[in-house]
């Protein structure tokens, strides 16, 4: 693909107004949310959704998510339904992403949902992704602003150290508060959790008032982060070490010596927070291993450990 100036804009009206006439125009802005950096375009415009799996090398039978600024905006696009405003009105804003089958009249480009029948779809409860999502006034697709299977952008630098050249724009948003990203459930029959995230599977069967249900493995994508190979470092990955060997970048948690720690108080929600960036510091140090203690799983620790392992996995 061509050469692009990629600019570097910051989080105000001026910056905001500029990556919005960007993506009016078919050009990518990454920008943050409280889970990670995504990739925007406009959702209606099949060139710029081609220009997003184009820059990150993403397979194309991964669908996107779009996101929109309200409730509203989210209607004029997929079949709502009762459990779907249950689940907004107790998590959105916020990193959870409702699958729906999507309206004949949408609108918005094939290229989005893979040729599937429905739509992955969010609100996302960043300041910045608010504001620019408003200015801009439609949907944005947005994967995570990072190469394919690679990890996932908390900070501006990250997105610029992958992508720069590639893309048009990053809006700065500061660091992302959650860092993984969020939460998948399909509501298109039994709702089903396709991808743990920011909001856990508990939360959602307490607001439903009925259990959820697991995708298995194996089962075809039907959502964005279900590849098995997926937020990988050039460095191998080893799980669930006890011990250090010799030669290992160390990442930590709980009271452990090691080069980082994701919380050394043993707080999950610190330790989301903290691992793509982590991940990004020791893969620097060009060790060929990171080595991880193992998590807890439970609450934010099943999305974590759902991370780390496709990090781990062959490639």
């Amino acid at each position: 693909m061509a050469e692009r100036v990629t600019e570097k804009l910051d989080n105000t009206e001026a910056g905001r107004a500029r990556a919005a006439a960007i993506w009016r125009d078919g050009g990518l802005v990454a920008f943050a949310t409280e889970t990670v950096y995504g990739l925007g375009a406009d959702a209606r415009n099949d060139r710029a959704v081609a220009s997003i799996y184009e820059a990150k090398g993403r397979p194309s039978f991964n669908p996107l998510i779009v996101h929109v600024a309200s409730i509203a905006a989210a209607q004029e696009l997929v079949e709502w339904s009762e459990q779907a405003q249950k689940l907004a009105d107790a998590f959105w804003p916020g990193p959870l992403t409702l699958v729906l089958p999507i309206k004949p009249d949408a609108g918005i480009s094939k290229l989005v949902t893979a040729g599937l029948s429905t739509l992955a779809i969010r609100m996302p409860a960043n300041p910045a992704a608010q504001a620019l999502l408003q200015a801009f006034d439609g949907p944005v697709a947005a994967p995570s602003a990072n190469n394919s299977g690679q990890i996932s952008p908390t900070r501006a630098q990250h997105v610029l150290d992958d992508l720069s050249g590639r893309i048009d724009a990053v809006l700065d948003g500061g660091a992302c508060s959650v860092g993984l990203e969020s939460t998948i459930l399909g509501l298109a029959g039994t709702p089903t959790l396709l991808r743990p995230g920011g909001v856990t599977r508990d939360a959602i069967s307490a607001s439903l008032g009925l259990p959820v249900a697991l995708r298995e493995e194996g089962d075809a994508i039907s959502a964005p982060g279900q590849i098995t190979s997926h937020y990988a470092p050039r460095a191998r990955v080893r799980l669930n070490a006890s011990t250090w060997q010799p030669g290992e970048a160390r990442l930590g948690f709980g009271p452990v010596d090691c080069d980082r720690n994701l919380s050394p108080s043993a707080d999950l929600t610190e330790a989301a927070a903290n691992l793509f960036e982590y991940l990004h510091q020791l893969d620097a140090l060009g060790a060929g291993t990171i080595a991880v203690s193992p998590i807890p799983d439970h609450g934010m620790g099943i999305a974590i450990n759902d991370r780390l392992g496709r990090a781990a996995a062959d490639r």
